[in-house]
C-alpha cells in the first residue's frame, strides 16, 4: 500500500510530494551514475507543511520522508517512490530509519540547545539512505532563537538533506525561514474520509466512527482517541454540559473549577504513564545503588529530568484544556447552525436535543458573543493567563451571553 494513502482528502498533496519523490529518486540516480543532472526538478531541500490542526501535516511530511528513502526494486521499472513495503519506507514511517529524524516535542517549546543538535545532523551525509531527512513537526513552537539558528542550515543545507517542518499556518514560522520553503497546504479532511479510514485502520465499528469523525469535524486523531477511548468520550461529554450548568455565578464558578480539574487529572494521568518509566530508566542509566541512593554528581541531572517533567505536565494540562474549549466551541456553533436555520451537519447529534433547547431559548447574536468569549479564553491562555481566572471569565460571559 503507497504511503500517500495515509494521507486522508489530500490528493493534490499527494500529487505534489509524489511528482517530488520522482525527481529526488532521479536526482539521487543521476549523481551516483554521473550523469547530467535532471532539468526543472520539482524537488527542494526544505519544506513547509501547513493546515488547520488534524489535517494530517506530520502524517504527510512522514510519508514523504518514507518515499525519499524508498529502495523498492520497482523504482527501476518505473515504479514511483514510496512503496511503504520496502525496508526504506517501512522503517521511516516507524521512525527507526538511521537517516530520518522525527523531532517533536511535549514541552512548551523548541530551544536553541534542542535546535543546534538538530543543524549539527543536518550537514552529515546520509548513512544507509538516500537522503538525511530531518522531520520537525512543531516548528511553531521554536522560539526566537532557534529559529534564527535554524535558519542558517536552510540557508546553507548540506547537498542531500531535506528540511520538512510542520506549523499550522505560515504566520507561525519565521518569516525568514518560511521564505526559504516550499508550502504545502493541507485541508481539513472530509469526515466521511476520515470515517472510513477509522473503520479500514482501526477496525472501529461504522456507526462509532462516523460519530467520532462527526463530532470532531475532520480531525483524525481526535475521532481516533475517541472512538476508541472510553475516558475521552466521557470527559467530552461533561465539557458538553457546561452550557447547562451557568445559571448563575456559583455555577459559572463551580463549572470552571471543574473543567480546570479535568484537564489536570488529565495531565497526572498522562504524566504517572511516562514519568515514573522514564525517572527509572535515567537512574538505571546513571548508576543508582540498590534503594534507589544516587551517585555523586547526578543530582543536577535528575533536577533537570524534574524541570523538564514539569514543563511537559504544564503543556498537556494546556493541550487539555484547550481541546475541551475547542469541543465547547463547536457546540454553540451548532446551536448557531439550528437559530440560523442552516443546514450545515450538526456535530453534536447525540446531543441534539438539548442543542435545540438552548437554540430556541437564545439568539444567534447572543450564541455568537458566547463564541467570542471561548475564543478570548483561549487567546488568554497562550498569553500565559492564570488557567481558572481565564476560565472563570468564560463562563460569567456564556451565562451573560
Amino acid at each position: 500500500m503507497p504511503v500517500w494513502d495515509d494521507l486522508v482528502g489530500q490528493e493534490k498533496v499527494s500529487e505534489q510530494l509524489a511528482a517530488a519523490a520522482r525527481d529526488a529518486d532521479a536526482l539521487v540516480t543521476a549523481v551516483a551514475a554521473d550523469t547530467p543532472l535532471p532539468e526543472a526538478s520539482k524537488m527542494t531541500h526544505a519544506w513547509l507543511f501547513t493546515g488547520p490542526p488534524g489535517s494530517g501535516r506530520s502524517t504527510a511530511a512522514r510519508a514523504f520522508a518514507a518515499a525519499l528513502q524508498c529502495v523498492s526494486p520497482d523504482r527501476a521499472l518505473g515504479g514511483v517512490p514510496g512503496c511503504g513495503f520496502c525496508d526504506g519506507c517501512h522503517t521511516s514511517l516507524v521512525g527507526t530509519h538511521a537517516d530520518v529524524q522525527i523531532v517533536r516535542t511535549d514541552l512548551l517549546s523548541i530551544g536553541v540547545k534542542e535546535t543546534r543538535d538538530l543543524v549539527r545532523r543536518a550537514q552529515l551525509s546520509p548513512a544507509t539512505g538516500r537522503w538525511q531527512v530531518i522531520v520537525l513537526e512543531d516548528a511553531d513552537r521554536l522560539t526566537e532563537g532557534a529559529g534564527n539558528v535554524l535558519l542558517k542550515a536552510v540557508e546553507e543545507p548540506a547537498p542531500r538533506t531535506v528540511w520538512l517542518l510542520c506549523a499550522p499556518s505560515i504566520e507561525d514560522v519565521l518569516p525568514t525561514i518560511r521564505s526559504r520553503c516550499r508550502l504545502l497546504t493541507l485541508r481539513t479532511p472530509p469526515v466521511d474520509a476520515v470515517a472510513d479510514i477509522l473503520v479500514r485502520r482501526d477496525g472501529i465499528e461504522p456507526g462509532v466512527a462516523a460519530a467520532a469523525a462527526r463530532a470532531t469535524q475532520g480531525h483524525i486523531g481526535r475521532a481516533r482517541r475517541l472512538a476508541t477511548d472510553p475516558r475521552a468520550r466521557e470527559r467530552r461529554a461533561a465539557v458538553l454540559k457546561l452550557p447547562l450548568r451557568v445559571d448563575d455565578i456559583g455555577g459559572c464558578l463551580k463549572a470552571a473549577q471543574e473543567l480546570i480539574d479535568t484537564a489536570s487529572e488529565d495531565a497526572k494521568q498522562l504524566a504517572e504513564e511516562v514519568d515514573v518509566k522514564e525517572t527509572e530508566d535515567l537512574k538505571a542509566a546513571l548508576g543508582a545503588a540498590q534503594g534507589g541512593r544516587m551517585p555523586r554528581g547526578t543530582a543536577g541531572v535528575m533536577k533537570e529530568l524534574e524541570d523538564r517533567q514539569k514543563r511537559r505536565r504544564t503543556r498537556t494540562q494546556r493541550d487539555s484544556l484547550d481541546l475541551a474549549l475547542i469541543d465547547l466551541t463547536g457546540f454553540y456553533r451548532d446551536i448557531l447552525a439550528l437559530q440560523l436555520g442552516s443546514r450545515l451537519a450538526i456535530a453534536n447529534m447525540e446531543a441534539e436535543d438539548i442543542l435545540e433547547r438552548l437554540a430556541r431559548g437564545s439568539s444567534p447574536e447572543a450564541t455568537l458573543r458566547r463564541i467570542d468569549a471561548i475564543a478570548a479564553c483561549r487567546e488568554a491562555l497562550d498569553r500565559n493567563v492564570a488557567p481558572l481566572l481565564a476560565v472563570e471569565a468564560m463562563t460569567m460571559a456564556l451565562r451573560a451571553g
